[in-house]
């Protein structure tokens, strides 16, 4: 998705709020894409509440509770208060809004791929379903015909991919499939491949401090925990008071000490001039 303005700014929040419910073992993140797929075919369905719950004249709080009535009782508590907090924001155009409900649900399944070891995999699979279109022309064209229906091309689909390709990557291309929203199949399949290639790359550092930090600390310990590693990195923030030397860091089996942490954050400092 390429989001410009208060869109983008309300995607970043919103992918910061699923990184933070997807990280705790009682988040199904497999069941949250699934839902969160729904409610993008309900936005793109319903033109008239994405505009409502994407109109600047109304009140984000207004908004919030709208859509809370509405997916009440369809979907788990989670995924209403990530749409809820979604609604909230400001959005630049109110397609942006289903756009960005289908990338958290993106990320929530390619997260889920991740919890069970097989992001990898997922991601090759991808690549190389792209290929196969790529070169069978007739495929691509059963794929993406406006008059089949949707159980018709996730019958196709099944028949090409069930038992050979992980159950992750066999829903992400069902979607993209049946719900294609304007976009050519290609660039679909383009942009779950830059999705998997950059949730493979995120690593997540659990930061353990005597005291809450500042959110400028905060800035400065993440950037540089993500130059010394070379990755992004996601900061799992806790607090207890007992920690020795103020701060622990743990990324992956690597412990980082309350002394090495201190002179990580004074060179995150100077770099901040």
């Amino acid at each position: 998705m390429t989001a410009h303005g208060a869109s983008r700014e309300a995607l970043a929040s919103a992918r910061e709020r699923l990184d933070a419910l997807t990280d705790s073992t009682s988040v199904d993140a497999r069941q949250l894409a699934g839902e969160l797929a729904a409610v993008t075919a309900l936005l793109d369905r319903e033109v008239s509440l994405r505009r409502v719950l994407t109109d600047p004249a109304q009140a984000g709080e207004a908004k919030a509770e709208l859509a809370e009535r509405l997916l009440s009782g369809q979907v788990s508590g989670t995924t209403a208060d990530l749409v809820a907090g979604l609604v909230r924001s400001r959005w630049s155009a109110s397609r942006d809004l289903v756009d960005s409900v289908e990338e958290l649900s993106n990320i929530a399944e390619l997260t889920a791929a991740q919890q069970a070891g097989e992001l990898d995999d997922v991601e090759d699979e991808l690549f190389r379903f792209g290929r196969i279109v790529a070169s069978n022309t007739e495929l691509r064209a059963a794929l993406t015909e406006r008059n089949a229906t949707g159980t018709a091309k996730s019958e196709l689909l099944r028949s090409l991919l069930g038992g050979r390709a992980k159950a992750s990557t066999e829903r992400l291309v069902e979607r993209l499939v049946t719900q294609p929203r304007g976009r050519s199949l290609e660039t679909g399949l383009e942009s779950l491949s830059k999705l998997a290639a950059e949730r493979r790359d995120r690593m997540v550092a659990v930061v353990t401090t005597a005291v809450p930090l500042s959110d400028a600390h905060k800035q400065r310990l993440g950037a540089a925990l993500a130059k010394l590693y070379g990755r992004q990195m996601h900061l799992n923030l806790d607090v207890d008071p007992e920690v020795l030397g103020g701060i622990t860091v743990q990324v992956g089996d690597e412990l980082i000490n309350g002394s090495i942490a201190d002179r990580i954050e004074d060179a995150s400092r100077r770099m901040a001039g």
